[in-house]
């Protein structure tokens, strides 16, 4: 039986560069993509075609970009002048079986996927990409906490937002450069956890008594934490860091108006190492779809 897989990728970023040439590198993988007619046709070793030239009805996996689509349909197209625009009639067109890829999901994805029957993987969902990730976004954030500060992250007094994927290796690497790390959770086994790291754990709702004493915050809970009142009795070098996604958790109009800087940095892995990044999606895409094909689901 033919086991090679009819695969789209439907624009992106830097991390997609090296997406495409993780699977590119698959026999079992036929490779076309679109958006990227900015590159040169013979860089990546993929078939570069419009989005009219494909058959949806042929294809068994498709792979749009980290941010998903807006509430139109649209995609982000880094590599393109042209707009993209997947709209719910395609995902309709698609066969029965074909997975949708993106980084995060949307509601119009959800619906379009939802209504089409068709199996929807949002990378960022799955623990082995958040784990793996976590590794630039930390990378990231301390190139960030050392641009922007003027003392060392040795002996200062860093605050840490959630214990999850990306707040536990957070929390290790600043303690090993030697900083004072506080971690604020809602969760008590999270507090437990904090205790055993050799941390100082306090609950989440007890924050604005600790902001007081704070030189860096790092904030990963995507929901509004560091409010007006946290961030009032704040140092005024202090610097806020915000890594959840959009809108952030961070009042930082607030913070302007109070003069403490505070920065959201959502997506750190593609903005400081789009090549491990997209290394990272391009395993465990191609992991995915292995086991897809092993499982003769074609």
């Amino acid at each position: 039986m033919d086991t090679k897989m009819n695969i789209a990728i439907i624009g992106g970023d830097a991390r997609y560069l090296e997406l495409i040439r993780h699977l590119t590198k698959n026999p079992s993988m036929e490779l076309t993509i679109i958006g990227f007619d900015q590159l040169n046709r013979g860089f990546t070793g993929a078939k570069q075609a419009e989005l009219e030239e494909l058959e949806p009805n042929e294809l068994d996996a498709v792979i749009i970009p980290v941010p998903g689509t807006d509430q139109q349909g649209y995609v982000e197209t880094v590599f393109s002048d042209k707009q993209i625009q997947l709209k719910k009639e395609w995902f309709q067109s698609l066969k029965k079986g074909c997975i949708v890829f993106s980084g995060i999901t949307t509601s119009f994805l959800d619906e379009a996927t939802g209504a089409a029957e068709l199996q929807l993987i949002p990378l960022f969902n799955r623990d082995d990409v958040a784990i793996y990730n976590s590794i630039p976004t930390v990378e990231g954030t301390i190139m960030m906490a050392i641009q922007h500060t003027d003392f060392t992250i040795h002996s200062s007094e860093v605050i840490i937002l959630g214990l999850g994927r990306v707040g536990m290796t957070l929390a290790s690497k600043f303690s090993a450069l030697g900083a004072r790390v506080s971690v604020g959770s809602k969760h008590k086994p999270d507090l437990a956890r904090i205790t055993e790291m050799g941390l100082t754990p306090f609950p989440l709702e007890e924050l604005t008594a600790h902001s007081l004493n704070c030189d860096l915050l790092i904030n990963t809970i995507p929901a509004m934490v560091v409010t007006k009142e946290v961030i009032q009795p704040m140092k005024s070098h202090a610097l806020i860091i915000d890594l959840a996604s959009k809108p952030g958790g961070t009042d930082f109009k607030f913070a302007e108006q109070r003069g403490i800087k505070a920065m959201p940095a959502p997506g750190l892995p593609g903005i400081v190492a789009p090549k491990t990044a997209g290394a990272i999606l391009g395993r465990v895409v191609s992991q995915i779809l292995t086991e897809y094909i092993s499982e003769g689901s074609k």
